[in-house]
């Protein structure tokens, strides 16, 4: 792997300074004094030219800022605090900076930092440095510099403290974006359907109108679908339509919630189609200090999850409740009222603790790796690469005591660790449905964070139609929206019943283990810090976060077992995070019914279906890899292979961006389909014209053989009327006459000195011998009577009456072509044997007279 080159702090409008040693800060991070007279001030009208490109539908500016410096990438531009986000923009090439572009739901917590510089060695009062950091959700620190002597950070961070935290749930962006384009259809349809999938009622559709007439009470063999929770008045948190045992009435549940904590009863997250075994989940039972507490009806709903075995009338399917709390958690919380089920109450169970620890020690570990990657990421939030750090190639310099130390830190984040344990849990219940065939009934305290993790990541793992990007929807929607996961708690946003924390509370991040952090991070001795935080800390929490980062483990794992991408998984953890849309807004399916979020907001999976079906099945949200004939029943990982990684798509993509895409196999493979797709167009497109150029050398042959065929006739009609033009020549010339035949098929007939040319013997020539004995023949009256008969104005009209009796006294000849050449060709006949004839010699006696 290449070494990143060495870089200054500076930006390059700014490295032409030269600083004195005075000059630097002073403190552990020793950054460079920014010359500030370098950055050339832009004004505002003309930073705001072009502006409406770069904004989204219903996007306006509130506050902007010129000259300010994205230190993490030693950029120059303009920062703009718009009703949606922070909008960063590099003056020179007037382009978004993705680094320092964050929407303002997704700002954790952000803070002012005043570095105050050494005296210097002049008399000249230098500035302080200014600088605003902002703590991203989304794995990014990022810092701005401003100008000094303005107010520029005071206007920009007085928005924030206004926008990235609303004091209402309407004023977010979503409810003003108005996207109907993305409208959102009713969530509980969807989940109707996917309940008559799991019944094997694949031939229902759910509809609006049983929705609102309570019509959807389908049931199948074991499972039926109940509606007493239509109205929530039974549990807030669960959704409108339960799937229950067959054998329970209504009345008996409404019962057992009771003796759950938040009335979150047992209910069927997912059935076996096949073998009947089931995933539930519930609360925490309510069993007191002492684990002396009992519900009958409780304890007849969990045993009628478990169903007879196939083929045995008797024996019932063991019953596995797998507690996601430590044991010593469990216990602790019968102090409250809650705890754990016994054994000894439930027939045919089996209690299993899988040791996951809470939300707060979920959130701390997320900051600690956070801070970890911004340590040692290229894109570092104090303005240097952690491998130059000192100013030498540390890495490739042979100094592996940073290399351990970094890797040791890794480890101490315990981010890995957690994710490794709601792996090997969820793939522990998925064995035991698959191999056993038991039924495992799920919880840990309230049921909605580690019960939903376990849960919808065992259901991924057995059911083949959760990978794929329509079931994957599905298992959101199911098992983390509809069972009521607390979104606006974890991500500290408002929800219909407002937000407890206050803008002004000071973030407290509590720190274990040798981690260091960059000098934007510390409160230095000479400088000050004032920070405020986007949420509440004691609810906030990323644990979809990391649940959707273990799907991400499974998807490097079976890269064939999943139609979506890392790609997708990112996609929805921004849409989730930026509040963009509404489908995570509050922490119930009643809530978000009561803040008409179906109507007023616009629904995320329309917007990622709208992304991909422009590109189909090429586009970044599909996996190239997929193959489902791989891969068609359940996905049973052993434990040697569930160590987690970083998931360098999320993890690094903001602080170490190149190693994010570096070695993705994907990614190349990506590229090489879309490659491979781009000549198959063009493969396509030459096969279409070689086709079209066939075609048209087939036509043109054809048109030419037939041009032949036509050229032969017209050459042996062109022959066949040469030689009865020359037959008809021959015959008007033997009367005397001169004919000539034009270039354009024009016959002229000449008879000018016809009386000189008509022969002066008689038409029977005789011997003289023979002349004056019985036929006197005056020749004078003959010639006479030729040369009258040829005279006057229409000589040749009368000589061709004389020769063709169809001739007409206008001038028009009535005799066909044919039949006046067949008629020349007998008068040629004729006249060949008349001069035959003529030189036959005839005896005299054949003239006596008898």
């Amino acid at each position: 792997m290449d070494m990143p080159r060495p870089r200054t702090w500076r930006s390059a409008s700014l490295r032409d300074s030269r600083l004195s040693e005075p000059d630097k800060v002073d403190g552990p991070g020793s950054w460079d004094t920014l010359d500030w007279t370098k950055v050339d001030p832009v004004s505002k009208s003309s930073s705001s030219l072009g502006l409406q490109e770069f904004l989204i539908k219903a996007e306006r500016v509130i506050v902007e800022g010129c000259g300010v410096v994205l230190v993490n990438t030693d950029e120059a531009g303009t920062l703009f605090v718009t009703n949606f986000r922070l909008l960063f923009l590099n003056d020179g090439s007037r382009s978004v900076i993705s680094l320092g572009t964050i929407p303002l739901a997704t700002i954790e917590k952000f803070s002012k930092t005043v570095f105050k510089l050494s005296a210097p060695r002049s008399a000249d009062r230098t500035p302080s440095l200014r600088f605003l950091q902002i703590t991203g959700k989304d794995m990014r620190i990022i810092v701005f510099g401003f100008r000094p002597q303005t107010k520029q950070r005071r206007a920009v961070y007085e928005a924030l403290t206004t926008c990235a935290k609303p004091a209402s749930l309407w004023d977010f962006y979503a409810f003003s974006s108005r996207l109907y384009r993305f409208s959102n259809t009713n969530p509980k349809v969807r989940l109707l359907n996917e309940y008559f999938r799991l019944l094997g009622l694949e031939s229902c559709n759910a509809s609006q109108r049983i929705v609102e007439d309570g019509s959807f009470t389908f049931s199948n063999e074991w499972w039926r679908i109940s509606n007493v929770n239509s109205g929530y008045t039974m549990c807030s948190t669960y959704p409108f339509a339960l799937l229950v045992p067959n054998s329970i009435s209504d009345s008996e549940i409404l019962q057992a919630c009771t003796f759950r904590a938040r009335s979150r009863l047992p209910v069927i997250s997912w059935c076996h189609p096949g073998t009947g075994a089931v995933l539930a989940r519930s609360s925490q039972p309510m069993v007191g200090l002492v684990m002396n507490m009992r519900s009958n009806v409780d304890e007849r709903l969990v045993a009628d999850l478990c169903t007879q075995l196939s083929g045995s009338k008797e024996r019932r399917r063991k019953l596995y409740i797998a507690d996601a709390r430590p044991r010593k958690n469990a216990l602790a919380n019968g102090a409250m009222g809650g705890g754990s089920e016994s054994s000894s109450n439930y027939s045919q169970s089996e209690i299993v603790f899988f040791g996951i620890d809470n939300i707060h020690g979920m959130r701390e570990s997320l900051i600690r790796l956070r801070d970890y990657v911004d340590t040692q990421g290229s894109n570092s939030s104090d303005g240097k690469s952690s491998f130059l750090r000192h100013g030498g190639w540390t890495w490739g310099g042979g100094n592996l005591s940073s290399m351990s130390a970094s890797v040791a830190t890794l480890g101490d984040s315990g981010w890995l660790t957690h994710v490794q344990s709601i792996l090997a849990g969820s793939a522990w219940i998925a064995a035991r449905v698959a191999l056993e065939s038991t039924s495992v009934l799920v919880h840990c305290s309230d049921g909605w964070d580690r019960t939903t993790q376990l849960v919808s990541l065992a259901s991924l793992l057995l059911d083949p139609y959760y990978r794929t990007i329509k079931g994957f929807q599905a298992l959101i929607e199911k098992d983390w929206l509809a069972f009521g996961h607390p979104f606006s708690d974890r991500l500290g946003i408002p929800t219909v019943f407002g937000l407890d924390s206050h803008p002004g509370e000071v973030s407290r991040h509590s720190f274990q283990g040798n981690i260091p952090s960059s000098p934007a991070r510390q409160s230095s001795s000479p400088g000050t810090s004032q920070s405020t935080s986007s949420h509440g800390q004691n609810n906030y929490s990323p644990i979809f976060l990391q649940w959707v980062d273990c799907v991400a483990q499974l998807l490097r794992i079976y890269p064939y077992a999943f139609e979506f991408s890392s790609v997708f998984l990112v996609d929805i953890l921004d849409c989730v995070l930026s509040s963009r849309f509404g489908n995570f807004f509050c922490n119930s399916e009643k809530e978000r019914q009561q803040a008409g979020v179906f109507d007023e907001c616009g629904c995320m999976w329309m917007y990622l279906s709208d992304l991909h079906s422009t590109d189909g099945k090429s586009h970044v949200h599909y996996n190239y890899f997929y193959d489902p004939s791989r891969f068609q029943g359940p996905l049973l990982p052993p434990a040697a292979v569930l160590a987690p990684t970083l998931w360098p798509q999320f993890h690094l993509r903001w602080s170490c961006p190149s190693e994010a895409q570096a070695g993705e196999t994907e990614m190349h493979f990506r590229n090489m389909a879309r490659r491979l797709l781009e000549l198959q167009k063009e493969k396509e497109v030459a096969e279409e014209k070689l086709k079209e150029v066939t075609s048209t050398m087939r036509t043109m042959a054809s048109e030419l053989r037939k041009e032949k065929l036509s050229s032969r006739a017209a050459s042996d009609e062109a022959k066949r009327v040469l030689k009865e033009s020359a037959l008809i020549k021959r015959a008007i010339q033997s009367l005397g006459c001169k004919v000539h035949f034009s270039q354009e098929g024009d016959c002229i007939v000449g008879i000018e000195s016809i009386a000189n040319e008509i022969p002066q013997k008689p038409p029977f020539p005789v011997s003289e011998s023979q002349s004056g004995r019985r036929f006197p023949y005056d020749e004078d009256s003959d010639i006479k009577s030729v040369t009258n008969s040829v005279s006057g104005d229409d000589t040749f009209a009368r000589v061709c009456e004389s020769l063709c009796p169809l001739r007409s006294s206008e001038g028009g000849c009535r005799w066909p072509n044919a039949v006046c050449a067949q008629m020349g060709s007998q008068f040629l006949g004729l006249k060949t044997n008349f001069d035959a004839f003529d030189r036959v010699s005839i005896d005299d006696s054949y003239f006596k007279l008898q």
